[in-house]
């Protein structure tokens, strides 16, 4: 159902589902010419068609809006394309206050890495092709740079290897190496994670071999035992040590 903020898929949907219907005739061509004694039966034929397709699109449409609005709409309307027309007038959005909205989102879009890298591009450029429908078209080249732009302190070297070079990346290419970049990033907090796993093991495999020298050397009964058993003399000292 049309309401106040919904007029561009509703207009969408319905071209779609007249269309599928094969209903749209009267949406895309005007009337044909008034029939006469001497009209023949192709032109007869298509009058019919013509007069099908626009009955068929008014009730389809009339049934898709407010009753309220029915009741506005002039009798002198008789065609499909006058009465979708006259709706869009009444429903449209301000172009401008949506390319305002539209500009600030894409402007004020940052990547916090949570996401897929290449599903934050395509996002940006969705929102550049709404703008160019508003017959606002962002270049390539600025969309580009303002998706680096938006990429969190972890680009920054990508960033500035990018800057570095003569060429310029098409949004493709630089999808694809965002893509890479943000893989390599991945592969590099994994292993700096298995590093420090690795490190942290060591440290306790010192101090517990530290532990069992100690016991060994002063404290072990079955040491001294046994080179009491094969005779030797045992000098015992006393001393502090670390």
């Amino acid at each position: 159902m049309l309401n106040g903020s919904n007029f561009k898929s509703w207009k969408e949907n319905l071209l779609i589902v007249l269309g599928v219907m094969d209903l749209d005739l009267a949406l895309r061509t005007n009337s044909p010419p008034p029939l006469t004694d001497e009209s023949t039966s192709d032109e007869k034929r298509d009058m019919e068609r013509w007069e099908k397709s626009n009955r068929m699109c008014m009730m389809i449409m009339k049934r898709a809006i407010p009753e309220a609005f029915r009741g506005t709409v002039s009798d002198e309307i008789t065609t499909a394309k006058e009465f979708l027309a006259n709706i869009e007038k009444r429903f449209v959005k301000n172009e401008k206050a949506e390319i305002g909205t539209l500009l600030t989102s894409l402007i004020s879009m940052k990547y916090k890495g949570k996401d897929n890298v290449r599903e934050y591009i395509l996002e940006m450029s969705h929102l550049a092709s709404k703008l160019k429908a508003l017959q606002l078209e962002l270049s390539e080249d600025l969309l580009v740079h303002l998706v680096l732009i938006s990429l969190p302190a972890q680009f920054n070297q990508f960033k500035v290897s990018y800057n570095c070079q003569k060429e310029t990346w098409s949004l493709n290419e630089l999808i694809s190496h965002c893509v890479q970049e943000e893989e390599r990033l991945k592969q590099d907090r994994t292993e700096s994670a298995h590093l420090a796993s690795a490190f942290k093991d060591k440290g306790r495999k010192r101090k517990n071999i530290k532990k069992a020298a100690g016991h060994k050397k002063k404290q072990c009964t079955n040491y001294h035992a046994r080179r009491a058993k094969k005779g030797m003399l045992l000098a015992l000292v006393c001393s502090e040590v670390n």
